[in-house]
């Protein structure tokens, strides 16, 4: 393979996919397909926001009632500057607020499918792009993603068009600055991308352009940190926080020498054990045969491995989406396995390869139709719709409306507090956890929420990690409290 002549495209984007002449081809219909697929998921299973992406919409409230926002109450999560204000835009709209929020980022994740096309087609042609996008299709973790309405989804949107636009003009500039400046008000990975980018342009460019530059690169953590230090008085709150409640979680890292192992094993978590292996095998074939246009691609998965490596250094909770980047480059380094055979010119080596790509096509549908249950990922969108539908209905009854004149509404733990804030239209001192040492002596009046059902009681009951007595006992009725409603998966009682 290796004597076997390449067909090297011109630098640029892929000449098979930005023919101007053809309206259709098979990377437009495919994105339609997805299109289409995605709203009809959207319709078919109403989910409904995550627990971050509520309180971007309950900060995003505060903000627009003139409130400073309320970043440092009971575990609450790191605030993200973007959405905080996406979060505010969306709240004129009122209820209806949090599925336009799962819609705009179901509608990010196609974006995405668009982006990472673009960047494999960039780098390595049209067939290794559609590869990489239905392995990102098929890679189910990411659309559930999207169906929560993670922040994620749009964080990865932005970076991978920034290096999608950069793989097909280098050193292209203002355009991808401003791409992964809205990245950095999304998650402070991106701060590390903006900053080596400014590195490889800052040189050759003009006065005006590096002034331009310099001024994208630097906003972004400026902005992050006058927000905190407004709203909290402490310019380092996000990254204190943060820490503090990886701690409190029991999410802290394993130090340095974990950090291969748990590389490796998110990874294959993400991306799959067939696809985690045939990445590998695609870096090795890219770096060997097309050195030049595997220098994006790889580079930013370099980058993406080596900011995991500072997050666990930095004492910061290791968690797989932090490996969210690297997980989409070894998708288009798959993609190289299985499309790659594309860029050589006909003979022995390029029909091998192709044999060889449909057997380990075959090998992953197999592998997959063996060992993904659909109907877990159907429930637990079921779950989400018909859980959240359940308690609002709890939340409208009328003796519970009754029952918010009496004191607070206390709920298990930090899981259902946003939910229940957001339904309520209330602040933050109206809807305390049971599990909050601090606010103990106001939960004997109020309205207090508890789960009913197997799965509401495991997902929003308990604690992860909390084994103690107190855990169990805050999702047991307290003495004095009547039941006045409950529904399929929660009951509410009130005492005044």
């Amino acid at each position: 393979m290796a004597s076997a002549t390449i067909t090297r495209p011109a630098p640029g984007p892929d000449p098979a996919a930005g023919r101007r002449s053809r309206l259709w081809s098979w990377p437009v219909l495919a994105l339609i397909v997805l299109a289409l697929g995605t709203v009809i998921g959207f319709l078919v299973y109403p989910t409904y926001p995550n627990y971050d992406s509520y309180y971007s919409l309950l900060w995003g409230r505060e903000l627009l009632h003139g409130v400073k926002p309320s970043f440092d109450g009971y575990r609450t999560p790191t605030e993200h500057p973007l959405a905080v204000v996406f979060g505010m835009v969306l709240s004129i709209v009122g209820d209806p607020a949090d599925r336009i929020m799962v819609g705009a980022t179901l509608a990010s994740f196609v974006v995405l499918a668009a982006g990472l096309y673009r960047l494999a087609a960039a780098s390595f042609g049209t067939l290794v792009g559609l590869a990489a996008a239905a392995l990102l299709c098929t890679r189910f973790d990411f659309p559930f993603l999207a169906a929560r309405a993670y922040i994620d989804i749009p964080y990865l949107a932005f970076v991978v068009w920034a290096a999608a636009l950069e793989a097909e003009r280098p050193r292209r500039g203002t355009v991808v600055f401003v791409l992964l400046a809205c990245a950095g008000l999304m998650r402070p990975e991106a701060w590390l991308l903006s900053g080596l980018y400014w590195l490889w342009c800052i040189v050759p460019a003009s006065w005006p352009q590096r002034i331009r530059y310099s001024v994208l690169t630097g906003l972004p953590p400026v902005i992050w940190t006058a927000l905190d230090w407004w709203a909290t008085g402490d310019p380092k709150f996000s990254l204190t926080h943060t820490s503090g409640l990886a701690e409190e979680l029991g999410r802290t890292s394993g130090g340095l020498s974990a950090v291969p192992s748990t590389t490796v094993k998110f990874l294959k978590n993400l991306d799959k054990v067939p696809v985690f292996y045939a990445g590998i095998l695609g870096v090795v074939i890219a770096v060997l045969l097309t050195p030049r246009r595997a220098r994006m691609p790889l580079a930013l998965l370099v980058i993406g491995l080596g900011t995991f490596v500072l997050v666990g250094l930095a004492g910061l909770s290791v968690i797989d989406r932090y490996l969210l980047v690297p997980s989409l480059l070894v998708m288009v380094f798959a993609g190289v396995a299985l499309g790659g055979w594309t860029m050589l010119r006909s003979g022995r080596a390029r029909t091998v390869w192709a044999v060889g790509s449909v057997a380990l096509i075959i090998y992953g549908v197999a592998f997959t139709a063996t060992r993904v249950n659909f109907s877990t990922f159907t429930n637990e969108l079921t779950f989400r719709g018909d859980s959240h539908a359940s308690l609002r209905t709890l939340l409208n009854d009328p003796k519970v409306r009754a029952g918010l004149r009496c004191g607070p509404v206390s709920t298990p733990n930090h899981k259902l507090i946003p939910d229940t804030r957001w339904l309520l239209d209330a602040p933050a001192s109206k809807v305390i956890a049971r599990s909050d040492a601090h606010e103990r002596s106001r939960i004997d009046r109020g309205v207090a929420i508890y789960a009913v059902s197997r799965l509401s009681l495991l997902r929003s009951g308990f604690t992860v990690g909390d084994e103690s007595t107190q855990d169990t006992f805050n999702s047991i009725p307290m003495p004095g409290f009547t039941r006045v409603a409950f529904t399929s998966y929660y009951s509410a009682y009130v005492r005044c």
